[in-house]
């Protein structure tokens, strides 16, 4: 069958009589499938002996395990040219508050090596509290802030989708910390609400939403801004209390010690001893939040930079994105679109210096959460299906299709001339998923998939930091990826 033909089958009479012309133009004009259209696929298409053996697989399995590509799964030989030490693996359980975790992973092998721990963990619940705080309170300034806007605003649509959900950016972990300081995870434990924020979030909104209506009931009867804040000051007491029953309040002081390393290894006589007192144990010192990441990490956060990979943006160019904050009055995520080798660049220099890099990817395409690997045609659907779907990252940008959606840790790089091969991820889903916790992202993967690196500004070029000192093109806040990282 020609083109002519088909078009004139798609472009047929749909429940109007071809004798009407005035109707069928309106039918032919308007795209909708046919009759004739569908009757024409009917006939065009007999199942042969390939499809047969597609049809019987795809019906009686799972499509991801047809469409693995073996070959590139028994590649992987779980080597790196470096890799930075660390210890243990976190795990956000059914909560999207991966950039948070990724945030304290970043600083976890220095905490480790410093203090010689066999490992540590910082307490997720204690920044989850204040996220949620500050959420809570940057939505009620928001919601006083537009109190005029119409109900179809596309802001406004947005700032109650997004409210006090889970996800965010890199520059939600730094506002976080220098407010709050981090305690270790003994000192503030996981609850099930923060583990499963689900519940938590969804009663968290009813009772925001209660309050911001009576806001606006309260501007409607002339309540002006210093009115509506103390009706807000109300509403954040209940806030409060609600997130310290569902996480426990956090501590204003605590106690702290650890135990270090054994450096000589015992005889097999001397460990069958009974032991009186835990060796290389620390005196208890009483520490606040702030003091203690003072003194037991001591990074200057403000010393790191987002470099972003935009294929839809031009690229030297300074950007922000509007509402990407957490907190009130703290600066919006900023950053620097450059070419996805320059991501590259900067994220190997920052891994041989032993610096880990926080970074954000689309998690969606190519990679197994079962093997631990992230690579372009990982999931070969075109050769399963039969059909070809080429799709680039430029692509995706225009069709809202490729933003990131997850932050993890790179720890290592293999080089083969110089030149990444692969990369070593740390994640935060436990060490039951992946290779015990970790994954294998491969470099073809990086170019289509990784998005944002948050690197130490001596690891960027002095032309690319003299583009941060330029004004930031904003953003607005409804562009991809502009309200923060939802979180897997």
């Amino acid at each position: 069958m020609n083109k002519t033909s088909v078009a004139s089958i798609v472009l047929g009479v749909f429940l109007f009589p071809m004798s009407d012309p005035d109707a069928s133009a309106e039918i032919e004009s308007s795209g909708a499938l046919s009759p004739e259209f569908i009757e024409s696929l009917r006939d065009g298409y007999e199942m042969d002996a390939d499809d047969r053996a597609r049809f019987n697989a795809i019906t009686n399995s799972d499509i991801n395990s047809l469409a693995l590509n073996r070959e590139i799964v028994s590649g992987e030989d779980g080597h790196f040219s470096h890799k930075i030490k660390s210890k243990g693996i976190t795990n956000q359980k059914a909560s999207g508050r991966c950039w948070m975790f990724a945030g304290f992973n970043v600083m976890r092998p220095k905490i480790i090596h410093d203090l010689g721990l066999e490992e540590f963990e910082f307490s997720a619940a204690y920044l989850l509290f204040w996220d949620k705080m500050e959420k809570s309170n940057l939505y009620l300034e928001q919601v006083i802030e537009l109190r005029e806007a119409d109900r179809l605003d596309r802001e406004w649509q947005l700032i109650n989708e997004w409210m006090v959900g889970d996800g965010g950016w890199w520059n939600y972990v730094t506002s976080l910390i220098g407010k709050y300081g981090t305690v270790p995870v003994s000192v503030m434990p996981e609850t099930h609400s923060s583990e499963n924020t689900r519940a938590m979030n969804t009663v968290l909104q009813r009772l925001l939403h209660s309050r911001a209506a009576a806001l606006l009931q309260s501007s409607k009867k002339g309540a002006d801004v210093a009115k509506l804040r103390e009706q807000k000051s109300e509403a954040m007491a209940e806030v409060y209390r609600f997130l310290a029953l569902n996480l426990g309040e956090p501590p204003r002081e605590f106690e702290w010690r650890y135990e270090q390393k054994k450096k000589d290894e015992k005889s097999e006589a001397e460990k069958d001893e009974p032991k009186v007192a835990q060796e290389n144990l620390t005196p208890s010192k009483r520490y606040t939040p702030q003091r203690f990441y003072e003194e037991f990490v001591g990074v200057d956060l403000s010393e790191f930079v987002a470099l972003y990979h935009d294929p839809a943006k031009p690229t030297g160019k300074h950007y922000r994105f509007e509402r990407a904050r957490n907190i009130a009055g703290e600066p919006e995520m900023d950053f620097v679109n450059v070419e996805v080798e320059e991501l590259k660049k900067v994220a190997i220099q920052s891994v041989l210096a032993n610096q880990p890099l926080w970074f954000a990817v689309n998690m969606g395409p190519d990679q197994s959460r079962e093997h631990g690997l992230m690579e372009n045609g990982l999931f070969d659907y075109e050769a399963l299906f039969g059909i070809e779907m080429p799709f680039t990252k430029l692509d995706r940008a225009h069709f809202n299709s490729g933003a990131s959606n997850h932050a993890m840790v790179l720890m290592g790089v293999d080089l083969e001339d110089g030149n990444p091969r692969k990369w070593l991820v740390e994640n935060s889903w436990g060490d039951d998923k992946g290779n015990k916790g970790t994954w294998t992202l491969y470099d073809g993967w990086f170019d289509e998939h990784v998005y944002n690196v948050i690197v130490h500004r001596d690891h960027i070029s002095p032309e690319t930091l003299a583009v941060f000192e330029e004004d930031a093109e904003s953003l607005p806040s409804w562009y991809p990826g502009a309200m923060g990282i939802p979180g897997e």
